[in-house]
Order: structure tokens, then C-alpha cells, then sequence
């Protein structure tokens, strides 16, 4: 995972390379792991459609500047990233 300002570039299982959005990190004592939600670049252009946003672990590297992202594994991670996303949305209806 590379990431700049709010971007990083996910490469799928196929080797494809996308460009998506951060919406937010956040750091789980409970779990003793960082997660990251994110969507691709453009999605939110279309107010059409809903957006499809994506949960991933997140294990930064020495320098910071590139991680690795890991598999949800756990019922109990996605009930932790959900109640989180909600909480994100609630507070940025506006």
C-alpha cells in the first residue's frame, strides 16, 4: 500500500492497481491493530449510486511511508469497523 496526502493505491488480486480515497484510520487497542476505510478515486462523483467503501487491517512499515494491508478475519473486527463507520457518517451527515 503506498498512500499520499488521502490516497493510496490497493492492488487487487489480480495485480490491478486502483487509486481510492481514505476516509479514515483509526488505531483498536482490543484488537492491537490499525484499520483503514477507503473508497476509489471518483466513486463519490456520482451521487447516483451508492459507494462501495472497503475495511482493511493496516500494518505500517518503519519508514511510515508504505504499509501492508491485511484481510478482516473476524466477525468481531467487521462489527468494530462497522459501529465505527456509522459513527464516522453520523457525525459528517451534514
Amino acid at each position: 500500500m503506498n498512500h499520499g496526502d488521502n490516497n493510496i493505491t490497493v492492488i487487487d488480486e489480480e495485480g490491478n492497481e486502483q487509486l481510492c480515497e481514505v476516509l479514515f484510520t483509526f488505531d483498536s487497542e482490543e484488537f492491537g491493530k490499525s484499520y483503514v476505510l477507503y473508497y476509489p478515486v471518483g466513486a463519490d462523483e456520482n451521487d447516483d449510486e451508492e459507494i462501495e467503501i472497503h475495511a482493511s487491517a493496516f500494518s505500517p512499515s518503519e519508514d511510515s511511508k508504505d504499509g501492508e494491508l491485511q484481510p478482516i478475519e473476524t466477525e468481531e473486527e467487521w462489527d468494530l469497523i462497522e459501529e465505527m463507520l456509522n459513527t464516522f457518517l453520523d457525525e459528517h451527515e451534514d
